[in-house]
């Protein structure tokens, strides 16, 4: 089962037609392509800090936008990303609309104090969404272990609870989610599955 996980969205129609031209779930992927140019991060769990802090090594500057005034980020994580003189906070904000589709290529954020309802234009070059991911796995639903949020639960190595099914990359990995932790847990299912072959001849 490498069925994958699908980034959350925030659902807006302008988000969706400039995903691949500065919108993008993926800092690591994407990140190098903005050098020098400002980028705008929306969440504010750990993957959230961990994405807005490593975009400082490319981006000129950094805004992170979060909805509520208290972060769930750890505190360690937190922490390291206050510290960090490149990134700027808005909290208490959403983003409205992602301009730049005549464009084709993201202009800058609208946002909106949910506080206050102001509503400000917000120059950047790129939104990166880090507000998680859903695993795909509806369809093993009564069938395979899933946690609370959706994932696989593996039972050693690769295996599921289901004897001959195992699992591989973001299905159950909600931690790394990159494409060489996917591929080594394939090779791990791989060579589960043949020695379970063999051992059943």
């Amino acid at each position: 089962m490498a069925s994958g996980a699908s980034a959350r969205w925030l659902g807006l129609e302008s988000e969706q037609k400039l995903i691949g031209h500065g919108v993008s779930s993926c800092a690591t992927c994407d990140g190098f392509f903005f050098r020098d140019q400002p980028v705008t991060v929306v969440g504010g769990g750990d993957s959230a800090m961990e994405e807005a802090t490593f975009l400082t090594k490319f981006a000129s500057e950094v805004t992170l936008v979060h909805r509520r005034e208290e972060f769930r980020a750890s505190q360690i994580m937190l922490e390291r990303a206050k510290a960090n003189k490149k990134l700027t906070w808005l909290p208490n904000t959403v983003v409205e609309e992602v301009e730049g589709v005549e464009e084709g290529e993201v202009r800058g954020v609208k946002l909106r104090n949910v506080k206050t309802d102001e509503v400000r234009e917000h120059p950047t070059n790129a939104l990166f969404l880090a507000i998680g991911h859903i695993p795909n796995t509806k369809i093993f639903e009564g069938q395979l272990d899933l946690d609370e949020q959706g994932y696989i639960v593996s039972h050693g190595g690769a295996r599921t609870n289901v004897t001959g099914v195992f699992h591989a990359g973001d299905v159950q990995d909600k931690v790394y989610r990159q494409a060489i932790t996917a591929s080594g847990a394939g090779c791990m299912a791989a060579i589960e599955a043949e020695r379970l072959l063999a051992e059943e001849e």
